[in-house]
């Protein structure tokens, strides 16, 4: 990796994303016939998971929050910032507003990089998003929201802790190139 600031350089895009417990059922396998049942709840509860990857090597850093405000952003990029305490981020992210809000205080070991507005498709991030709905939530009711938070508690745990997951649905070409060519 090249040098930032006498530091290694990690390249990481951020998303958050809403998980709340309203369902959506989905279709489901069962043997004929038998008619598959899946619950449904439409309860307006809802935590927030944020995500930073890095798709050149797989490391994914989580945390679930309460909202979303510069206030909590900072805490997350806090987060971060303290796992990585040796390397320079540069941290790539959508221009929500509290993503670009003046009262964000960004760390020391970090630069913040915006992806062009209307444009989700260019975060990878998104797609983790989408997997850990598909694999991890599909069909699932939850009777509290903090049962919703312990399972995503664990599907987040449980994907950084496997790096080639995250590198495989978030490690595209263009992105890795990029990377490797600014060594």
């Amino acid at each position: 990796m090249t040098k930032a600031h006498g530091r290694s350089l990690r390249i990481m895009f951020e998303d958050e994303a809403r998980f709340g417990r309203i369902s959506s059922p989905r279709r489901c396998w069962a043997p004929f016939p038998i008619r598959p049942l899946v619950h449904a709840a439409v309860v307006q509860e809802f935590t927030y998971a944020y995500a930073a990857v890095s798709p050149h090597d797989g490391v994914l850093d989580s945390l679930i929050l309460p909202g979303v405000d510069a206030t909590i952003m900072k805490l997350f990029l806090d987060e971060v910032s303290s796992r990585h305490p040796d390397e320079f981020i540069v941290m790539i992210m959508d221009g929500a507003g509290w993503h670009t809000a003046k009262m964000l205080r960004i760390p020391d070991n970090m630069h913040i990089l915006h992806l062009p507005p209307y444009s989700p498709e260019l975060n990878p991030v998104e797609y983790l998003w989408d997997y850990i709905r598909e694999n991890d939530f599909l069909n699932e009711v939850f009777a509290t929201i903090t049962a919703l938070e312990t399972h995503l508690m664990h599907s987040l745990a449980g994907m950084e802790q496997d790096h080639d997951r995250i590198k495989s649905i978030t490690g595209w070409k263009w992105i890795i190139n990029a990377i490797l060519n600014a060594n």
